[in-house]
Order: structure tokens, then C-alpha cells, then sequence
């Protein structure tokens, strides 16, 4: 009786979308990179506009694909910037999906609450920490440092804690666009801030 060896199944992740756009927020704001936006999150954020309906089981291969459709023919992946975001990207990648993107040339962003540990390799840690925004200390972060740290701003109180948190950049993020006056009147007051705008929003791309 001859034994059939069976190819293991491929991992699939969580796939909310997948475009390509100018990157709206902190340092590298105005630079084009691909998103991969997975989804789904353990948190709850009232500000939160992510769509989670949309909800697609790719592999590694498939999501690479597609990531390199969306550029145009003239743009390479070799030294493209990938975004992972969310949701919360934590939740789903993984060393196999961060190795195969580098493989590809990809440089990876993620865009991360901190609440759960990263792979190695990811080249650029945004952490927006959401703590201050729920109940029973939920959202509070597990990373120790990040490239940058964006928060957005509520005018909730005692945020200059976090100017203490090890990473290069601080920004305070107006929340939806709806209060950038008074973020700017705060980052004038407390210049450990920098400030940081969803300028995809004002220029009405993705």
C-alpha cells in the first residue's frame, strides 16, 4: 500500500484590500507606497473608519501578485515601500509573509497598535498606541520602541507621557481632520510633538 505524501496547505491571511497611494501620515507622508490593509482588530476604536466587510483568504504568493498589479508598469517592487495596516496587522503576519515580501524587494512599513508582538524584519514601526481611548486598559502596548510614534489627539489628558516612549519621531495626529486647529495649538504648547495630517484625505485619494 503505497503512502501519498500531501503538500501542506498554504497559510492564508486576511486580506481587506490591497492599492497603491501616496502615503497620507507621519514621516514618510507624500512618499508612494503599496497598502496591504488585512482585516480585522482586537480593538474597538470609536474613530476607527476601516470597512472590515470585505474579507479575503489569500496566500503569500496570491497577495504578492496582486500587490505587484497595482503598480504601474514602469515601477518596480525592487525598493517599493508596503504599508501593512489594518486592522491590526499584528494579528495575522508572520515571518514566512515578512521573508516573502523581502524576497520580492519590498520595504515594509507597519502601521501597528502594539498590542501584540512583530515579526523580525519589518523595516519601519509606526505604533499608534489607542489606550487612551478604551476602558479597562485595553490597547496598551507590548513594544518596547518603534521608528515612530503617532497619536491621535482628543485633547485627552496626560499624553505628554508618551513623548517618553523610545522612538525617533513623535506625532499628534488630528482626529478625522475635525480638530487640527486645536492640535496645532497644542503641539505649539508642548514642541516635543510634531504634527501629522491624513493628507490623503484632504487631497481625496485612497
Amino acid at each position: 500500500m503505497s503512502m501519498v505524501s500531501q503538500s501542506p496547505k498554504p497559510h492564508l491571511y486576511p486580506v481587506n484590500e490591497i492599492f497603491y497611494s501616496l502615503q497620507g501620515e507621519g514621516l514618510h507622508s507624500g512618499m508612494p507606497m503599496v497598502f496591504l490593509r488585512f482585516s480585522g482588530c482586537n480593538l474597538r476604536c470609536p474613530f476607527c473608519d476601516t470597512d472590515f466587510s470585505g474579507r479575503r483568504m489569500m496566500d503569500a504568493p496570491s497577495i504578492i501578485e496582486e500587490m505587484t498589479s497595482t503598480l504601474p508598469p514602469s515601477v518596480s517592487s525592487r525598493g517599493m515601500r508596503v504599508c501593512l495596516t489594518g486592522g491590526e496587522p499584528s494579528l495575522f503576519i508572520d515571518e514566512d509573509l515578512v521573508g516573502a515580501l523581502h524576497r520580492e524587494g519590498f520595504i515594509l512599513h507597519i502601521e501597528t497598535n502594539g498590542t501584540h508582538p512583530l515579526p523580525e524584519g519589518i523595516d519601519w514601526v509606526t505604533l499608534s498606541p489607542k489606550s487612551d481611548f478604551l476602558e479597562g486598559g485595553e490597547g496598551v502596548p507590548v513594544l518596547e520602541r518603534a521608528d515612530e510614534l503617532k497619536l491621535v489627539y482628543t485633547a485627552q489628558e496626560d499624553i505628554d507621557r508618551w513623548l517618553s516612549f523610545p522612538a525617533r519621531y513623535h506625532f499628534l495626529q488630528p482626529c478625522s481632520c475635525k480638530n487640527t486647529s486645536q492640535t496645532v495649538q497644542y503641539i505649539l504648547h508642548h514642541p516635543g510633538w510634531s504634527l501629522s495630517l491624513q493628507t490623503h484625505k484632504y487631497l481625496d485619494i485612497r
